[in-house]
């Protein structure tokens, strides 16, 4: 499958994941949320096309409402495209969403886009007071809502989920019209249809297995934008990953983070711990991870964005307690010398 056409973007996306002081102490929510801002400062001086910033409610994650972050970086960042990573749908209001969105967009003078998600993580449906047996209805409803709040025109609209709306007008508007909205989607062929539907760009997460066995759902995106009269909209993929100076230092510096990590989030889930050689395997070259030097790095880039026809890669830098300083490291490699590989890959042929 050809690379989409046109400039090929890289980004960035952080959970805002509590990392350690140099002693080892956790950073309070308040330091990581500052450093956080940091990073996406460096990423516009640097050059790459988009920051986001994942929305969770627990202890181990510094980010609640990423949209408030944002704001507070667009106001020192000038070219970067700024988003959520992802925004939690189901368990939000489509208005509030499309108003807080709408106004990052005025405060970033039209850098702002979001990615709308049904949550992995499932803490905000209780917090907020919502029923996880209404799953699958809450999102398929508040994206009907949602795709309708985006042609910025008087809203009727009525559900189960939410007071309907009659001859509603939402505000503010857009001053271009338009707020890109992708869909997320983990790997259901439904979700992939349902993005289609609504005409909306698809973000597809692989943050496991192999990259490559994802192709099938870019190709059902194509067929059914067809099938329902849409005009092509991008693919986009979010991965997570690391790079330093050789393979062998990102994968040393990210594993005991990354396990870690794994390992919180495995016992409310159910998962066995992670080894060293299921994390190798992972980071290797046919595995989901994108760890290691530029060069390892912007090879498995290219790979995936070609097998894909992708628009956009967005690597997912934190991870767990990796240190502030590594990340910096990892986003100036990134920036300096994946990216330009990368895009010099996709243009040979």
């Amino acid at each position: 499958m050809p690379v989409a056409d046109g400039h090929f973007e890289l980004g960035l996306d952080t959970f805002g994941d509590v990392t350690l002081d140099a002693d080892g102490t956790p950073k309070s929510a308040a330091q990581v949320i500052r450093d956080v801002v940091e990073q996406a400062v460096l990423a516009d001086k640097l050059g790459l096309d988009y920051f986001g910033v994942g929305e969770h409610h627990r202890d181990d994650f510094a980010v609640s409402a990423p949209d408030m972050v944002l704001a507070a970086i667009a106001t020192q960042t000038k070219r970067i495209r700024l988003g959520s990573a992802v925004t939690v749908l189901s368990s939000d209001d489509p208005v509030r969403v499309f108003q807080r969105f709408s106004t990052l967009d005025a405060v970033s003078h039209g850098r702002a886009e979001v990615t709308l998600g049904r949550g992995s993580f499932t803490e905000s449906f209780p917090l907020f007071g919502f029923d996880m047996a209404n799953y699958e209805e809450l999102f398929e409803e508040k994206l009907e809502l949602f795709s309708e709040l985006l042609k910025e025109k008087p809203v009727s609209w009525s559900g189960n989920t939410r007071p309907a709306l009659s001859q509603q007008m939402v505000y503010p508007h857009t001053e271009s019209g338009t707020l890109k909205s992708w869909v997320a989607v983990g790997g259901s062929p439904q979700s992939v249809v349902r993005a289609a539907h609504y005409g909306m760009p698809l973000m597809l997460a692989i943050i496991g297995g192999e990259p490559l066995q994802f192709a099938p759902f870019a190709e059902l995106y194509h067929r059914a934008l067809k099938e329902f009269g849409q005009p092509e909209q991008p693919i986009g993929v979010h991965s997570p990953g690391h790079i330093a100076e050789t393979d062998q230092q990102a994968q040393d510096e990210l594993w005991p983070h990354y396990a870690a990590m794994h390992s919180r989030i495995g016992r409310d889930r159910g998962w066995p711990p992670l080894t060293r050689a299921e994390f190798d395997l992972t980071a290797g070259p046919r595995g989901a991870l994108m760890v290691g030097s530029p060069e390892t790095v912007a090879a498995k880039i290219t790979t995936v964005a070609k097998a894909l026809g992708l628009s956009r890669f967005d690597l997912k830098f934190s991870h767990g307690t990796l240190p502030h300083e590594a990340m910096m490291k990892s986003i100036e490699l990134y920036a300096t010398e994946v990216a330009p590989r990368v895009r010099a890959n996709l243009t040979k042929d």
